[in-house]
């Protein structure tokens, strides 16, 4: 009857038995050590993740009378009565069940009293975000600016209905979702401890199943070890989860790979037998198409932690667009999953609809993308998506440097001078809105469009004097007119030319066949905006 769960009996007692949360246990610990402690701290995060277990070893630590490296020593009367739930300097409340601006005003009110027992007087609120707008009224000045011996700590699951004249006064402390490879290692050593036999394939679904949270994974880790009546397997927690292990869903993929609809239907009907909810085994499929598709373009981007040799495996065996297909069907089939008239049918049809548009290269179904040969320049007929190469202004200027090997030639065009001048930025500018009327070893002169006549200043005009005099070799004068430009600037014809090309790359996507077949089997659509010339 003196059973204590699992949450509870391994509940970190000091910084260094925390998981997962290093970054917020770093700061703190150097705060105590440069006696640097803010007087009010914000702790957020998603349930079960250890924000009150973190403020409580806080509490503890700021009051210990013998710290260990910065660490509650656990020894101390301090520590002692903190554990026990005795120490009178240590207020704890639950802000779900005190929202009242009385509860607030009554707390407040003995803040101005020294300490009892420890150095300081800690007030601990959980879930604050519960407090009404009259007790966060009332929280404010106290918070802003409490007596020395006073310090807060605050903890929340949803920070943004906290006031931000309340955030602004706290030091803010954002906790991490736990991986499910953290909560997996902590369950093996409590198991360990507590001396209970157990599985590795059953605690990796069970940290799975926390979903980040370490309470959530403790709780489900009680509940295995009472349905296995002391054994944690997996059969009894798929079983207990009403979920299904690993294996189904790669068989599952497997049978894809293979075109294999028998064995599909059949692992199907292996599914139903032990009543899992359909929803979750889509849900278990897209998480792993979606490592199989990271592990194709990117090998080291993610860790697999439990799954390694499935994803390696899975990921030769499927191409990317069909692991792409099967995503987006799988998405799809999920949200239409509940308009089946029942679970079991509406996957049956996402599988065989996964084995139907299977990519094939036909004729008649050209769904499957096919690589743009590159450019050739002796071939004359080239369709508009290979015509809008665009060559930066380096390039060309390389070229025509590279012709022009040290002797001005009077076929280079205005353009092609400009590039030649590695101009900067502004003056490059002013360049292109020029127009070349008369150019020798003695004179320059440009026609410079009035509406860009604020381009024109010393500065710049000088600069372009001096690239002209080094690209001609010789110290001539430069002449600049404004007026109304006759012919196209450099710059119009730039602006005229990106937008032809631009023209022509949107007719090549919407006039090719795969995107076309796209549009008209998976009502795809090309979004505004996307599309760029290469």
């Amino acid at each position: 009857m003196n059973y204590q769960v699992l949450a509870r009996k391994w509940r970190p007692s000091n910084f260094t038995e925390v998981v997962g949360q290093d970054h917020v246990v770093k700061s703190l610990m150097n705060a105590l050590q440069h006696d640097r402690l803010h007087h009010a701290y914000l702790f957020t995060g998603t349930r079960g993740v250890g924000k009150t277990t973190i403020a409580r070893i806080l509490a503890k630590a700021i009051n210990c009378e013998n710290l260990q490296d910065f660490n509650p020593c656990g020894a101390c009367s301090v520590c002692q009565a903190l554990d026990e739930g005795r120490f009178l300097d240590l207020i704890e409340v639950d802000a779900a069940s005190r929202t009242k601006v009385e509860d607030t005003r009554d707390l407040l009110d003995n803040a101005q009293y020294a300490p009892n027992f420890g150095r300081y007087k800690v007030y601990l609120i959980d879930e604050v975000h519960m407090l009404s707008g009259h007790s966060f009224n009332a929280l404010l000045k106290t918070l802003e600016e409490p007596p020395p011996h006073v310090k807060f700590l605050l903890a929340t699951t949803d920070p943004q209905k906290i006031p931000v004249t309340v955030l602004s006064r706290c030091l803010q402390f954002n906790l991490k979702r736990l991986l499910p490879g953290q909560i997996f290692t902590q369950m093996q050593d409590i198991l360990k401890q507590e001396q209970v036999e157990s599985e590795p394939l059953a605690l990796q679904l069970l940290a799975r199943a926390a979903d980040g949270s370490m309470r959530d994974g403790l709780s489900l880790l009680d509940q295995a070890i009472v349905f296995g009546a002391g054994k944690v397997t997996a059969d009894d927690v798929n079983a207990m989860l009403g979920t299904v292990g690993q294996r189904p869903v790669e068989n599952i993929l497997t049978a894809l790979a293979n075109s294999d609809a028998g064995a599909i239907l059949n692992k199907i009907d292996e599914i139903a037998n032990i009543h899992a909810d359909f929803s979750t085994v889509l849900q278990q499929i897209l998480q792993v198409l979606h490592r199989i598709a990271l592990a194709q373009q990117i090998p080291g981007a993610v860790d697999h932690e439990f799954d390694r040799e499935m994803i390696t495996t899975l990921s030769q065996r499927l191409s990317p667009e069909d692991v792409h297909l099967y995503y987006q069907i799988a998405l799809l089939g999920q949200r239409d999953l509940d308009l089946a008239p029942d679970s079991r049918m509406g996957f049956e049809m996402v599988m065989l609809r996964m084995l139907t548009f299977k990519p094939v290269a036909t004729e008649s179904m050209p769904i499957k993308p096919k690589q743009l040969p590159l450019p050739n320049p002796t071939t004359k007929q080239q369709s508009a998506i290979k015509t809008v190469r665009i060559n930066p202004p380096e390039l060309v200027a390389e070229k025509i440097v590279q012709e022009y090997s040290g002797e001005v030639k009077s076929n280079h065009s205005w353009s092609d001078m400009i590039a030649i001048m590695k101009l900067e930025s502004l003056t490059r500018e002013l360049a292109n809105n020029c127009i070349l009327e008369y150019i020798d070893n003695e004179i320059c002169k440009l026609h410079l469009d009035a509406s860009h006549q604020q381009l024109l200043t010393p500065s710049r005009e000088k600069k372009l004097q001096q690239a002209l005099q080094d690209y001609r070799g010789t110290p001539l004068k430069l002449v600049i007119k404004i007026g109304r430009a006759d012919i196209q600037t450099p710059a119009i014809q730039s602006a005229k030319d990106k937008e032809d090309k631009q023209q022509a790359a949107v007719d090549a996507i919407n006039s090719d066949a795969n995107i076309l077949a796209l549009k008209e089997h998976f009502d795809a659509r090309v979004m505004p905006g996307t599309i760029e010339p290469v």
